[in-house]
């Protein structure tokens, strides 16, 4: 699955990859994401092309204290009012809770306030499954997390070699900041290649987890 908020540089080309494996993906974009012109046509061929479009937030905000995750940093009224944000902007492209019953967090990151107060509003809370370092596909080199993306692609390829990846839920970006050159999307093809030689089934989210 895909995230997507202010960036979507490698969208285009994480479009024509998975067409060109014939494989349907789950995209979860924010508000910001759905509402920006420039997106639009990605939006359309992501659309078209049978891929999962769902919400992850409106405004992208930080829902819990970094280092004391028991913290909210929002009501439950902002939380709710954000995601009703994040639908009404979603509607505008058919997108409606029906289809898109699953919600990622901002950032991945949450508590049980949050799962609750999402289930309250019909929906299902889904995140990444730990393990390989997919999800710092956005880090910078100027991040004291920095990875590059030779060292993202060997963690997924290890885990998947001592572990498998049956049931997993591997989390990429759909764009990153400008400063990091060494896009991990570009690999996306190789990967693709190699999970398909191990014979894996790569579907969308609702299809793994209905």
């Amino acid at each position: 699955m895909f995230t997507g908020d202010t960036f979507g540089d490698g969208g285009n080309r994480i479009a024509r990859t998975l067409k060109q494996q014939n494989v349907k993906a789950s995209f979860f974009l924010t508000g910001n994401f759905y509402r920006n012109p420039a997106f639009a046509p990605l939006i359309r061929t992501l659309k078209k092309d049978g891929h999962y479009l769902g919400s992850h937030s409106d405004k992208h905000l930080l829902y819990c204290d970094w280092y004391k995750r028991d913290s909210l940093l929002v009501t439950k009224e902002a939380f709710v009012a954000d995601l009703q944000d994040s639908y009404t902007t979603m509607h505008r492209w058919g997108i409606t809770k029906n289809n898109a019953a699953f919600f990622l967090p901002p950032y991945e990151w949450y508590n049980d306030s949050i799962t609750a107060w999402a289930k309250q509003q019909g929906l299902t809370l889904v995140n990444f499954t730990p393990g390989t370092l997919s999800n710092a596909d956005y880090t910078t080199p100027d991040m004291k997390n920095y990875r590059s993306s030779d060292t993202i692609y060997r963690s997924i390829i290890a885990y998947e070699q001592k572990r498998g990846l049956h049931g997993f839920i591997l989390l990429l970006h759909i764009g990153t900041d400008a400063k990091r050159t060494d896009k991990m999307y570009n690999r996306l093809g190789n990967l693709l290649q190699y999970l398909k030689a191990k014979q894996y089934r790569l579907v969308r989210v609702d299809e793994l987890l209905k």
